[in-house]
């Protein structure tokens, strides 16, 4: 699984021996400069500490209702560098995302628990989930 997948003009490039010149377009944009992305982040920096939100509400809070998933995504590809509170997402009902037995499950209850968010059988208590609606 380490090897990276090599596109058509990746090859291109690769067999005539040069990089592709600078200012070329790219097809992808990298995460940096996605706005659905940072608007994510951004509403994730505002969570305040002791505070939980679920996945589906960052989506909203962001303009993305309906894109819970979206919210997971961009904390998996959060640039290097970029300190966030990932711990204080979680998922529907305020259950924790990860496996239970995995070490990222294990790390988000400690983190959680140090900010006195009470955790138990994988979920966060209901009186730490912040209201829908994270700018009140």
């Amino acid at each position: 699984m380490g090897k990276r997948r090599r596109t058509a003009r990746s090859n291109l490039h690769a067999w005539l021996g040069r990089e592709p010149e600078p200012g070329a377009r790219s097809r992808r944009r990298p995460n940096e400069d996605n706005p659905a992305l940072q608007a994510i982040w951004d509403v994730v920096a505002r969570i305040p500490r002791g505070g939980v939100s679920t996945s589906a509400d960052v989506a909203r809070e962001a303009g993305l209702p309906g894109r819970a998933g979206q919210t997971g995504y961009a904390l998996k590809h959060t640039p290097d560098g970029m300190h966030l509170p990932w711990h204080r997402v979680v998922g529907a009902g305020g259950k924790i995302a990860f496996p239970p037995r995995s070490s990222a499950h294990r790390e988000q209850t400690r983190r959680l628990r140090s900010e006195g968010v009470e955790v138990a059988n994988g979920r966060v208590a209901r009186a730490a989930l912040l209201p829908r609606s994270l700018g009140d």
